[in-house]
């Protein structure tokens, strides 16, 4: 088994929520199991009983028959709490009262608080335009939008009327939005003027105006203004400052309880391969899988402090907002995670008192390269850290623990858009091991399949889902006879939810995900993982980043790694060399690229995950479908027409 690098006491056990949750069930059915593998199988194998009792235990508000919780078993098909309604912000709305639910720091200085009462009267002002325009149940609200306050008042003020949220970023550009939004006809863009990144002021309001004319369905468009306090408005149609939008509002809103099942928000895929597919989520599904996530698998409770390094236009964003749920205090950031140092999100971290921190795998990595010491701050209060959007290499692992804080659960996380959450991630009550996710979450029938369909341990197989969990999504959009939807995710495994990662389950119940099956490299017929080539290839120093890709070659696939490297930094045959001594005695010699090719930048989506299969794309002479879905499409230019590739 891989070593262990945390265990939690016994007195920390006994104090989480994971344990409250256990006892509370047990009390009321004696045959609950109190180990943590057994307690996910029992919530597996009696799924409904499962979620009562995490509605229960979340004291969630709702209203009609909570019986049968599940109706059918069909994937897709079956339908949870068919006979409950909520309104997904009353419960994230729950509090009104003077406590602190959000404070936004940016990297331009900037620190502002909202309470829970500022909260509530901001999201009724909100909500009372949007009806005054005419925006009810199924309308579509969309929001270009940093990670600020306004955009969390904007989700809740949409769904308090039942409406459907959808956001994206600023950076994003003209044709990358209207992808997007340009699919669901918004009746309301809400929209800020511009955006600071890296020290840098982007004004946006030509944009927002192109989009503005672009969307027919558009009956206004609420500008926040984030780069000046009275920008000019004059070039946007329609337009309206949000402070003027929400002046007059009531103390609270009044909420639409809907169906479980009723639409919340609408995410969407990187689209990378051609226009992202616009994945419609239900309010009902999503609240209760991060309820359980957040209280039971990251142990956060009332008046924790949740901060999650991301983007609007990254479901981590989504999941983070509803940590409101759980009473706990958002800690939002705008701008750069290294500017204005390297170091700025752990200063961050000290000051705010975070209990949780959460950012993605590539952060931490380059956190380490970069020699940044976390623990020069106070990190007394921080329990969690949470880590997603590429695997966490066992090496990262090593160096939280190392640079960070010993007394800490390490977890890391995996899911995606197309379920707003994770399918693996932390056990508050069991060690953490070296590389390894601690566990499926709880509710969730996860598996590693083979390709012949068949359950496989300690070997490398697809990631399943194999019985009906509330946060599927609702539909596509524009998918009226399901069949995209089914194309998605049940193709491979008629009835099976396959989600597209290449994991392991090991010894010890925990996983292991090696990467994206689309991206699995197969020279001589072997599957590999490129996360395994990556483990190994950012050990050495000079390498900042690296990309892996199978290039087609006299017949067979070969192993082409691109690496970008320290500045200053020139590829010779030395370091090439190196790079495949460390390859070859760490993993195999299939895993060893057969040409490894220095490049100035590593193209990645607009949440940061670096895109294989565009670069796969363009080395065979094949046309990338959506270069908008690329927060640097200009990183292409470099693996066009390379002369290393034709021998």
């Amino acid at each position: 088994m891989n070593a262990i690098l945390f265990e939690p006491s016994a007195e920390r056990i006994a104090a989480s929520n994971w344990t409250a949750f256990r006892d509370g069930w047990a009390s009321r059915d004696p045959a609950v199991p109190e180990d943590a593998r057994g307690l996910w199988r029992r919530s597996v194998e009696d799924a409904p009983a499962f979620w009562q009792e995490l509605r229960r235990f979340a004291g969630v508000i709702d209203e009609g028959d909570p019986e049968p919780a599940l109706q059918g078993q069909a994937m897709p098909g079956a339908r949870w709490f068919p006979d409950l309604r909520l309104s997904y912000a009353e419960n994230l709305l729950r509090r009104c009262d003077d406590g602190v639910a959000l404070i936004a720091r940016d990297e331009r200085g900037r620190r502002s608080e909202v309470s829970f009462a500022e909260l509530n009267q901001q999201t009724a002002g909100l909500a009372a335009f949007l009806e005054r325009i005419g925006v009810g149940e199924g309308d579509r609200v969309a929001a270009m939008l940093p990670n600020i306050p306004e955009a969390i008042v904007g989700l809740l003020a949409t769904n308090a009327l039942g409406g459907i949220w959808s956001s994206c970023s600023p950076d994003f550009g003209l044709q990358g939005v209207l992808d997007r939004f340009g699919q669901i006809e918004p009746t309301v863009l809400i929209a800020v003027d511009g955006y600071s990144y890296g020290g840098k002021p982007i004004d946006v309001r030509a944009k927002v105006a192109d989009i503005a004319r672009a969307i027919p369905s558009l009956r206004a468009v609420v500008v926040v203004p984030y780069l000046e306090e009275a920008p000019d408005l004059a070039p946007i149609p329609d337009s309206v400052i949000y402070a003027e939008a929400i002046a007059g509002a009531a103390q609270r809103p009044t909420f639409r309880r809907l169906p479980f099942d009723h639409p919340l928000m609408i995410l969407y895929s990187s689209g990378t391969t051609g226009k992202p597919k616009a994945i419609v989520h239900g309010q009902g599904g999503t609240l209760f899988q991060h309820l359980k996530e957040h209280r039971l698998h990251g142990d956060l409770k009332d008046g924790d402090r949740l901060f999650y390094f991301t983007t609007t236009s990254w479901m981590m964003w989504n999941w983070l907002v509803s940590g409101l749920a759980c009473s706990a205090t958002l800690v939002l950031w705008e701008g750069s995670p290294f500017h204005p140092d390297p170091a700025i999100l752990w200063r961050v971290a000290e000051e705010e008192r975070l209990t949780q921190f959460g950012t993605s795998a590539k952060y931490m990595d380059a956190c380490k390269k970069a020699g940044v010491r976390p623990d020069q701050f106070d990190l007394a209060p921080l329990r969690s850290l949470f880590s997603t959007g590429s695997p966490l290499l066992p090496e990262s692992f090593a160096w939280i623990y190392e640079a960070v804080k010993q007394d800490l659960q390490v977890a890391s996380i995996s899911g995606g858009t197309d379920i707003v959450s994770c399918f693996v991630l932390g056990y508050p009550t069991l060690p953490v091991r070296m590389g390894e996710i601690q566990g499926p979450g709880l509710g969730l029938a996860v598996d590693v399949w083979n390709d012949d369909g068949q359950p496989v341990r300690g070997e490398k197989g697809e990631l399943v889902c194999t019985r009906p969990f509330p946060c599927m999504p609702v539909s596509f959009w524009n998918d009226p006879d399901g069949s995209r939807y089914r194309a998605a995710y049940f193709e491979r495994f008629p009835g099976i939810w396959h989600h597209g990662d290449y994991a392991e389950i090991t010894e010890s119940g925990g996983l292991v995900i090696h990467g994206r099956s689309d991206a699995v490299l197969n020279p001589g017929g072997v599957r590999i993982g490129t996360a395994e080539i990556y483990r190994q290839v950012e050990q050495v120093e000079e390498v900042l980043e690296a990309i892996c890709v199978g290039q087609d070659w006299q017949g067979d696939v070969r192993v082409v790694l691109f690496v970008k490297l320290r500045p200053g930094v020139a590829l010779d045959d030395a370091l090439r060399d190196r790079i495949r001594k460390q390859v070859r005695a760490n993993a195999t010699p299939r895993h060893v690229p057969a040409k490894i090719v220095q490049v100035a930048d590593i193209p990645r989506t607009m949440s940061g995950k670096i895109t294989e299969i565009a670069v796969r794309d363009i080395i065979h002479g094949r046309q990338v479908k959506n270069t908008e879905a690329l927060a640097n499409p200009q990183a292409l230019d470099h693996y066009r027409d390379l002369e290393e590739l034709r021998s």
